[in-house]
């Protein structure tokens, strides 16, 4: 054996849900599949490996996760395991964006992760790698790895890298907010389209701390992603490295007995929600921890994420509300330098546990805070002393809202409600400037059961913006916002008028007030007034009486949870892994 080779690890199958398939006289039928596929003796011996990945052709979010998994499966075999790969659905939001196809989005998570635990409950494999680039794919794929409790490792696909427009780098955000401008009659037609021509100019996620990237700190922040491993941009070869690493690390941590429920406890979740805090990162966050959360039992509701938030500063000056993309913040050092200083500011556990078998305090105890730089700030010196992201409550929301404040001047905004029954509606008022400055737009039946699926609205806050209307209007929903939205936008307003919140209660003209420093939202109507309004109140049938989305919205809860659609750990009888 060369001096430097490692001597192969054994394991031992008889505790592993492989054994199933592939021990014993009773496993020759399963075996004899693995022989048709080419697999050898001692391949079979071997943990059996889950590489889960989101790859499609649908959008450039996801378009290098398959390369990215052939590195991930040289890792596992080089350390005695054996890889089998396996894909799963996305839906892309910034395609599913402004139509009805963005009814499918939030659905697409649960059916990420249940598609996910499908396939490592049928064929029993032993440990989990899960690729993820869109939004939901990266909550879903981290649910499934909790819910399985099999030990896992979770990597994101990297961002894209940003466009050039008149000197400037732009997003996908910026072609939304183009769209504004153009109604509006302040951009041409021809700059219009170079800027959708030249925003999008690699493969990768969303370049601004929308719910890619946000969802991409959280990985590393709750401990199960490898260090540094979302940093890179998607096109950056650098990434087949952190993906073969990716692999070495799910057999170590199945070698040391680490799992997911390892990981994630209520001290990594209130490190996730400091990251998201501190960046301004994606309001789906509140929806997506919550969930995470649910998979292990723990309770972590929206009221919970958004109390971190509020006490935790903002120092990340990223897209949308900051200055800086993805690419910016992995050339000063990555998601590593961010939660540096947030540990060295006392903000941060730093005896969580990581995949890597260290703690977040040794992952962090190389990292030096980087000088001469602007992308991110010392706590001392935050942009804002609380949040980028915080939460509301009031008699409009009993369970909860959540605004992305990250970049606003003003956090106080008074005054007549507009109200849509559903996004089309209210894009259609944008769009022909039949809104008056100074109103809230109300967008309703557009939460998880009511849309059904709670609809993201950056089309509708993306043309406000353009047209130059983001401060000088409001929009509260029950729905959902794009993590590229910016502007006065509330979302996730519970309970939602579908199981008669009083969001459904709202008349034109109801006079609604937000603070988001004291985190108030109500509507100047009396205890009574809002009673008399319940009594008449009638629900209403949603067009999908069948199908997916039917099924959906007749098992999600509600927003402040999670929306999340199973009993989650605490109905538990049993775990994947230890079957």
């Amino acid at each position: 054996m060369p001096l430097d080779a490692k001597p192969k690890t054994v394991f031992d199958k008889s505790k592993l849900p492989s054994r199933y398939v592939s021990v014993g006289p009773e496993s020759a039928p399963h075996r004899s599949y693995y022989y048709a596929m080419g697999m050898t003796e001692e391949e079979i011996a071997q943990p059996f490996v889950g590489v889960a990945t989101c790859w499609n052709e649908a959008a450039p979010c996801n378009i290098s996760l398959s390369r990215q998994a052939q590195a991930v499966k040289q890792g596992v075999k080089a350390a005695s395991g054996t890889p089998r790969e396996f894909c799963t659905i996305t839906v892309t939001d910034g395609i599913a964006m402004g139509h009805q196809g963005m009814k499918s989005s939030l659905v697409s998570r649960d059916l990420i992760a249940d598609s996910v635990e499908l396939t490592m409950r049928g064929h029993c494999y032993d440990a989990l790698v899960g690729l993820a680039g869109c939004d939901k794919s990266l909550p879903g794929m981290m649910m499934a790895m909790v819910r399985l409790n099999v030990p896992s490792v979770f990597m994101y696909g990297g961002s894209i890298l940003p466009g050039r427009h008149k000197g400037k780098d732009i997003t996908v955000q910026d072609v939304f907010e183009a769209v504004g401008a153009h109604s509006a009659g302040k951009m041409s037609d021809e700059e219009l389209h170079h800027i959708e021509c030249v925003a999008c100019p690699s493969a990768g996620s969303c370049a601004g701390q929308f719910t890619a990237n946000t969802m991409a700190c959280v990985s590393e922040a709750m401990g199960l992603a490898l260090p540094g491993s979302a940093g890179a941009p998607a096109p950056y070869e650098s990434r087949d490295a952190y993906a073969e690493a990716s692999g070495q690390a799910v057999m170590n941590a199945l070698a040391q007995g680490i799992r997911p429920r390892d990981i994630v406890t209520r001290k990594s979740l209130e490190n996730a929600a400091r990251i998201v805090a501190c960046s301004g990162g994606s309001t789906n966050a509140g929806l997506h921890l919550p969930a995470i959360a649910h998979e292990a039992g723990i309770d972590f509701d929206l009221e919970a994420v958004t109390d971190i938030f509020r006490s935790t500063p903002y120092i990340a000056d990223l897209k949308p509300g900051g200055r800086y993309v993805a690419k910016d913040l992995y050339e000063i050092g990555g998601v590593q330098v961010v939660m540096k200083a947030l540990l060295d500011g006392g903000y941060l556990h730093g005896d969580c546990l990581t995949v890597s078998g260290q703690s977040i305090e040794e992952v962090l105890a190389d990292v030096v805070f980087p000088e001469g730089q602007d992308v991110v700030r010392p706590v001392s010196s935050p942009l804002s002393p609380t949040g980028g992201v915080v939460g509301l409550r009031g008699n409009l929301a009993p369970e909860g809202a959540i605004v992305k404040v990250a970049g606003m001047t003003s956090q106080k905004f008074r005054g007549p409600a507009r109200v849509f029954d559903c996004e089309e509606d209210c894009f259609k008022a944008v769009e022909e400037r039949s809104y008056e400055e100074g109103e809230v737009l109300v967008i309703r039946y557009e939460g998880p059961k009511g849309g059904p699926g709670m609809r993201e609205m950056l089309s509708t806050t993306a043309a406000l913006y353009g047209q130059g209307m983001g401060d000088k209007v409001a929009l509260i929903t029950d729905g959902r916002f794009s993590g590229a939205t910016r502007g006065f936008c509330i979302g996730h307003v519970g309970p939602e008028a579908a199981v008669g919140g009083p969001i459904g209660l709202l008349e034109n003209g109801d006079i609604i007030v937000i603070d988001a420093e004291t985190g108030q939202l109500d509507v100047e109507l009396s205890d009574e007034a809002l009673a008399a309004r319940k009594a008449k109140w009638q629900p209403r049938r949603h067009d999908y009486q069948s199908g997916a989305i039917w099924r959906y919205a007749e098992t999600v809860g509600p927003a402040y949870l999670g929306a999340v659609t199973h009993p989650g750990a605490k109905a538990e009888t049993h775990v994947f892994a230890d079957i």
